[in-house]
Order: C-alpha cells, then sequence, then structure tokens
C-alpha cells in the first residue's frame, strides 16, 4: 500500500504523526510527511486510522 499526504489539503494538525509517529513525521512548519511510503502490511490499520482522522482528508492510501 502506498501512502502520501495531499501538501494541497493539509492544514498541520498533526493527528498523522501523533497517531502515527511510525508513518509520519512533521516538518519545519508543522505540517506533516510521510516517512513510509510503503507502508508494510504490519501498519496497514494504523495507516487506515491515520488517514480517517485529518479533517482535511490530506492522508492518501493507494491500494486499500
Amino acid at each position: 500500500m502506498k501512502l502520501e499526504i495531499d501538501t494541497t489539503r493539509c492544514q498541520g494538525h498533526g493527528r498523522c504523526y501523533d497517531l502515527a509517529p511510525e508513518l509520519f513525521t512533521d516538518d519545519d512548519s508543522g505540517y506533516g510527511e510521510v516517512t513510509v511510503p510503503d507502508v508494510p502490511a504490519d501498519r496497514v490499520e494504523l495507516a487506515r486510522r491515520a488517514a480517517e482522522s485529518c479533517p482535511e482528508r490530506a492522508v492518501l492510501l493507494d491500494g486499500v
């Protein structure tokens, strides 16, 4: 599964990296960044929860 953040939607709430620091980090401005673009099978559910927690739906999953 591929994981990415749509930077045009991200508003910097930080829910993705608070919920899943194994998959995300924050940049110097507090916006989320993906650290693991190819999500391992044992982290798929975590990636889904992070995507669902994003108010702007900026966390995108391909191959769900």
